[in-house]
């Protein structure tokens, strides 16, 4: 059985700087799994997540001096390029689907009073389970899906470890589904 090489940021780095293409593929087949999933899980499209992901890694071999090691994992420098593009993906795609409708959004049929006031009392409920969360979990709830942070952003912005982000965000949302569960939202 094969040994693994340990994973080196700083070595592969100075090789793909030095125009290894196999330093460029072994970064790859790490971490194009990452970088696909977190552009398919905000832009909900296959096809353009793995546009996104070509993009990424075609960025990383034509400048790779972009990259600092001293400033963090190769693997947070390169989610966080997938990140920015999947968001101005998804932003383009609303401006466009906004100027294409133009005035016609404007025409639309009022809500019926009904299910306007049935969405503003889930509104409210979902509400309430949220502020009964444990602050810890709260706010990394709040963070990750109200302020759009990655767990990464939300590990930084609480002051603790990524895994201990995306546990409590796991946890507040296990909670959340309980507690809406036991009230039918």
């Amino acid at each position: 059985m094969p040994v693994e090489a340990p994973y080196d940021d700083r070595l592969l780095h100075r090789r793909v700087v030095g125009g290894d293409e196999s330093a460029l593929g072994e970064v790859y087949d790490r971490l194009s799994p990452l970088i696909f999933g977190l552009a398919l899980r905000v832009t909900r499209d296959r096809v353009i997540a793995e546009d996104i992901t070509q993009e990424v890694f075609l960025v990383f071999w034509e400048r790779p001096l972009a990259y600092d090691p001293e400033r963090g994992t190769l693997r947070a420098w390169l989610a966080t390029i997938a990140h920015r593009r999947a968001v101005d993906h998804v932003r383009a795609e609303e401006r466009r689907r906004v100027s294409a409708l133009g005035p016609r959004l404007f025409e639309r049929e009022p809500a019926r009073l009904e299910d306007t006031v049935l969405a503003a009392d889930e509104a409210e409920r979902v509400r309430q389970a949220v502020t009964s969360l444990p602050d810890g979990l709260r706010e990394a709830v709040e963070l990750a899906y109200f302020g759009g942070r990655t767990y990464r952003q939300v590990g930084e912005e609480l002051g603790v470890p990524e895994g201990t982000a995306k546990s409590r965000i796991r946890l507040a949302l296990r909670r959340l589904a309980d507690a809406l569960a036991e009230e039918e939202v």
